[in-house]
């Protein structure tokens, strides 16, 4: 814990932001870390609250020693802090920037007052490290001479293979994009994370042994077989990329399109690459779909300079407050604004896209629909509140259903391995010999691949988890 009465005595501050019509001139991150006093005194609100559901099952998935680098940080033991921290996080400075911190929600402080600034004091931490030095290169010591192929550079590929190789396995992980960290690298907009912060982790794991080879899709470019022949054991970590589709009238038309195209085009722009974007510039833009994808898209547009953007969903409008359905320690069912939302969006709720009309040149120009409410369980339309609505560009962020399944997945499909109801990867969670093993020998699967659409911080839970279950089976293979 932090300071036993600084729960009463400190009141929660927030990260420090440029203004959003500052912001939105550029792509660069725009919070910045706790000052030293500030963040003292976030660490010294931490309770003695006896049981910590900040983490665990409740709180963190990746089991951050929360209370401990609280009052490390606390007590200005930075070094110590970053130590505790980087136990459990290989990527602390992902997390702290893009989580949406459940471990916040189950803090037991926040049954009476806002709750610890974790999440702040995370970011503040790793990049105080990065600052200082810290985070340096932990390669082995001796080699097991086992080789694991990882496919997949996103969060959960990348925490497996960090760990693997650290483990003293040789680590090679498989992207098929040009450039490594999967929906990290060309999800993520560059004003919530800049990319430098996935190379500089790219060169420590280059330091620690592992290799990276990009632009190969396993399945087309490399045979399932051959990395079946040449690896002792392989990680499918290569996420959940099919994403849901509105298949309605007008859907073919010129300016409906995917968030991820959407977004990865633009990513690879601010990197330098010469390419034509989607521009919402100067267009009416309607994005379907309220959550982080969308919030995402909503914040790029207004740097595109759109000339009105709204974002829609079909669920009612949730409370303000907690709902008694999410209760403490919970992550809770409630309104949430996002900084991308602060920089300027018409935001609607309970609404039903009909459908999409066009010009005679197939090009988008309006989007139709109704109002719903609940009604026995379903959502009904409102009689008298159908709409028409002008739409030069519709972005469809709506989640994602489950992997793709040409190349990689099929060939190891025909070979045996097995999916769940969804159209997952089949295997299970946890720490029992034998998790997250698909139903093919050596073939193991952690992250979105297996879950399905989750947050980055179970991705790295998962990976690091299944790592440990890969050691174990190599590990017994020696000792035979």
């Amino acid at each position: 814990m932090g300071k036993p009465t600084g729960f009463l005595e400190f009141k929660k501050e927030y990260l420090q932001k440029i203004a959003p019509n500052e912001r939105i001139k550029n792509y660069k991150e725009f919070e910045k870390s706790f000052p030293d006093d500030t963040a003292k005194q976030q660490g010294a609100r931490c309770m003695d609250c006896g049981i910590p559901f900040c983490h665990g099952d409740t709180g963190c998935p990746v089991d951050n020693l929360i209370p401990e680098f609280n009052d490390f940080v606390f007590k200005g033991r930075w070094k110590e802090a970053w130590e505790n921290l980087s136990k459990t996080n290989n990527f602390p400075e992902f997390t702290g920037r893009l989580c949406p911190a459940p471990c916040e929600s189950a803090c037991t402080l926040g049954i009476i007052e806002p709750p610890v600034s974790i999440k702040a004091i995370e970011r503040t931490i790793v990049d105080r490290a990065w600052d200082e030095g810290w985070v340096i290169p932990e390669p082995a010591s001796k080699k097991s001479g086992k080789k694991i192929a990882v496919i997949g550079s996103g969060p959960a590929g990348l925490a497996c293979g960090q760990q693997l190789a650290r483990a003293g396995h040789s680590v090679t992980i498989f992207e098929k994009n040009d450039r490594i960290g999967g929906l990290l690298r060309y999800g993520i907009p560059d004003f919530k994370m800049e990319k430098r912060h996935i190379d500089r982790r790219m060169k420590q794991m280059e330091a620690e042994g592992v290799i990276f080879k990009t632009n190969v899709n396993v399945g087309k470019d490399i045979s399932t077989k051959q990395l079946q022949a040449d690896f002792d054991a392989i990680v499918l970590a290569c996420g959940s990329e099919v994403p849901r589709d509105l298949p309605l009238p007008g859907r073919e038309l010129k300016g409906v399109h995917f968030a991820m195209e959407f977004l990865g085009k633009n990513n690879k722009y601010v990197a330098g690459d010469q390419l034509e974007i989607i521009s919402a510039k100067d267009k009416h833009v309607i994005v379907i779909g309220g959550g982080d994808t969308g919030s995402d898209c909503v914040g790029t547009s207004n740097r595109h300079g759109a000339k009105s953007i709204t974002q829609i969903e079909l669920f009612p409008e949730p409370p303000k407050e907690r709902d008694s359905s999410t209760p403490w320690p919970l992550y809770p069912k409630m309104y949430r604004t996002s900084t991308s939302h602060e920089e300027g969006v018409n935001r609607k709720w309970a609404i039903s896209t009909l459908g999409f009309k066009g010009n005679e040149k197939g090009e988008l120009t309006s989007i139709y629909g109704t109002e719903v409410k609940e009604e026995n369980g379903k959502l009904v339309p409102v009689p008298g509140t159908e709409f028409e609505w002008p739409a030069d560009l519709v972005l469809l962020a709506m989640g994602f259903v489950n992997p793709i399944r040409d190349g990689l997945l099929e060939d190891l499909i025909q070979e045996g391995m097995e999916l769940d109801p969804r159209g997952n990867v089949k295997a299970s969670f946890g720490t029992k010999p034998g998790s997250f093993a698909t139903s093919l020998p050596k073939v193991y699967a952690c992250g979105d691949v297996r879950r399905g659409q989750s947050l980055i911080v179970w991705a790295i839970s998962e990976g690091r988890k299944c790592a440990e279950q890969v050691h174990q089976f190599l590990t017994q293979e020696v000792e035979v």
